[in-house]
């Protein structure tokens, strides 16, 4: 989202049942053939579910048998925390690649950026919003895309939720992903990675909540934020409603148990699940980060 002039949330961050007889008697033959006659005269519809006669309870209908439903295999799944819902999405190194794509013009979309894709493209796992932007499109943070510097570390002071100290970056070279504090990447990290993109603030700093964001502030907003777990897999998470920085930070503390979780975005957060049909369009977006399929 662009961060000039659209960013207030740095001053509100802080803000047995009993088995009885079976009750089966004996009938006479002739009724017995009868009912026979009258289900032979009278076969069950084709495609209707099967009812089972509990024997033993012959008052006692069984439910139909269930229709099988349909098993999503995507990388996305709803998870519920307190009271509020989460798209979460995880990328696996063994499995996915991640880049970052802007477009040249900015796409601005997911659905322009799918119709550019080339027909022997890698299958999208899933696509995210990658980081804050200006009025065009275009990155105000550190950006490479396939090792090519788009934009420079950008560590000025300012005012949104970019500037919201420490602010990071999450990068990443053949499999091996990151998320640092923009501090820590400058003084550590020498060589360019395949891909980056800087956002800010970082929602954790080793496992605890940035310094500015309570555990559940007054401002509330659709929200996503990225983060990697000990086994090396990035989780990717956007809020189905409006929750708060605190909320989105205790989800990766808590029950994702990431170290180190970068906020991308809030308001214009955005995920296109080729899996589910959805593709979100809320506002124009900036940088993308596309997770595509290495093995299926």
């Amino acid at each position: 989202m662009p961060c000039q002039g659209r960013c207030p949330d740095r001053r509100r961050a802080r803000g047995g049942t009993h088995r009885g007889r079976t009750g089966v008697r004996s009938v006479k033959r002739l009724p017995l053939i009868f009912v026979s006659l009258l289900g032979a005269c009278n076969p069950q519809a084709g495609g209707e579910p099967v009812t089972r006669v509990d024997l033993e309870n012959p008052g006692k209908a069984a439910m139909p048998a269930p229709i099988p439903t349909p098993v999503t295999t995507g990388a996305c799944q709803t998870v519920t925390f307190e009271d509020a819902q989460f798209t979460h999405c995880v990328a696996d190194p063994a499995r996915h690649r991640i880049t970052t794509m802007l477009g040249n013009p900015p796409y601005r979309s997911f659905k322009a950026y799918a119709a550019a894709r080339a027909a022997d493209a890698p299958a999208p796992a899933f696509a995210v919003n990658a980081g804050m932007f200006d009025d065009a499109g275009k990155p105000v943070g550190y950006y490479v895309r396939e090792g090519e510097r788009g934009q420079e570390l950008n560590r000025n002071d300012g005012a949104g939720n970019f500037h919201m100290k420490p602010n990071g970056v999450f990068f990443g070279t053949a499999g091996k992903w990151r998320v640092m504090t923009a501090d820590a990447f400058y003084a550590q990290v020498g060589d360019r990675p395949q891909f980056g993109t800087q956002s800010g603030p970082m929602l954790l700093v080793d496992g605890k909540l940035h310094p500015e964001i309570t555990d559940d502030g007054p401002s509330r907003t659709i929200r996503n934020g990225v983060g990697i777990d000990a086994a090396g897999r990035a989780h990717f998470v956007i809020s189905d409603s409006a929750v708060s920085f605190g909320k989105l930070a205790r989800f990766y503390r808590d029950v994702l148990k990431t170290p180190n979780a970068l906020y991308l975005d809030g308001s214009v957060s955005a995920l296109w699940d080729p899996a589910t049909g959805r593709m979100d369009a809320r506002a124009p977006i900036g940088p993308m980060i596309v997770v595509e399929e290495t093995s299926q």
